[in-house]
């Protein structure tokens, strides 16, 4: 990348939805996707982070933690809106063929109740699945609770082993496949903005797949983050209490995940401002290597939705000067909300 200390860009980042992109600026989200007529499709909100209205909750840690249950809010949402979309696509195509499609309430949106209570049920199953489970596996199976270090580093392994499992199997889904690929959309768009050149097919084609501001990336920092993390913290509780036992775990562990959250956020951006450090470089490679997994090579119709996402989310910030005029040739159509 081309980009130097004194030549810093805009942030800018994303998510994957269903067939098209996210794309998050400073200043809004625009999310793109490739309906079944073929042309792209384009939601845009003006968007101000919490962080940015609360300046007074921009401290370490915290902030990430913050940031990261607005980033879920929002990933939600737009995910929903993708599907919706996704699904009247699907009933026209079965009016098409003469089907019977079942009227359904035509509500748009998703509200941000919903959005927080669909977060919240997926939270709970995450943490019972990667959290308590590795936990009360190595309680019964290994005779470790004492030794702290240990401890947490076979819970820690059990954990990356189930989460490895989990992506390699929904890997062969036909559309997750879709999704992994404009994922690999996303990560080429970005990095080409980042290089500042002209958004074209052609030219953002041949960046990578692999970013290290990643959301895989940042999972697997989080799991490092929490091995090294609650391993401090069961050697005080056992150097105060003596013992230590599952539920004592749970009961301190739980109440800390979002501490933990906030700590790897800190870590991801540390990492983002010191890419070339050859440690920072050892640190991230393993969550690089998971974008083997998480990310596949998009076609043109892709890269043309991933530049799309992001014209929009830049809006008058996109200048001629850096990265030019993009080019797409698919009709788009764009709604504001």
């Amino acid at each position: 990348m081309s980009q130097t200390g004194e030549e810093k860009i805009m942030p800018v980042g994303g998510q994957a939805v269903i067939e098209g992109v996210m794309m998050r600026s400073p200043k809004r989200i625009a999310t793109a996707i490739r309906r079944a007529s073929g042309k792209i499709q384009i939601k845009v909100l003006e968007y101000e982070s919490f962080i940015q209205r609360k300046k007074y909750l921009n401290i370490p840690i915290l902030r990430g933690a913050i940031t990261l249950i607005e980033v879920m809010i929002l990933g939600i949402k737009t995910l929903q809106w993708s599907a919706d979309k996704a699904m009247e696509d699907v009933e026209e195509q079965e009016i098409a063929e003469g089907k019977k499609v079942k009227k359904k309430n035509k509500k748009q949106g998703m509200s941000t109740l919903s959005a927080v209570f669909s977060i919240s049920i997926a939270l709970v199953i995450g943490i019972a699945a990667f959290f308590v489970l590795p936990l009360y596996l190595t309680t019964n199976i290994f005779n470790v609770e004492k030794q702290a270090l240990t401890f947490n580093l076979v819970a820690g392994i059990i954990r990356i082993t189930f989460f490895l499992l989990y992506i390699w199997g929904i890997s062969f889904m036909k559309d997750v496949k879709r999704l992994f690929e404009y994922h690999g959309s996303e990560h080429k768009t970005v990095f080409a903005f980042e290089d500042k050149v002209r958004l074209s097919p052609a030219n953002v084609r041949k960046y990578s797949t692999f970013h290290p501001r990643c959301g895989t990336s940042f999972l697997v920092i989080v799991m490092l983050v929490s091995l090294i993390f609650f391993a401090l913290v069961d050697t005080v509780i056992i150097l105060w209490h003596g013992n230590i036992t599952l539920l004592l775990r749970l009961a301190v562990h739980l109440p800390l995940i979002p501490v933990v959250g906030g700590l790897s956020y800190e870590a991801l951006k540390a990492s983002a401002n010191n890419i070339e450090s050859p440690l920072v470089r050892l640190l991230i490679a393993p969550g690089l290597g998971l974008q083997r997994i998480t990310t596949s090579q998009p076609d043109d119709e892709q890269l043309e939705v991933g530049i799309a996402a992001l014209q929009a989310a830049l809006g008058d910030d996109l200048k001629d000067e850096l990265v030019g005029t993009p080019e797409i040739t698919s009709e788009i159509e764009i709604e504001t909300a």
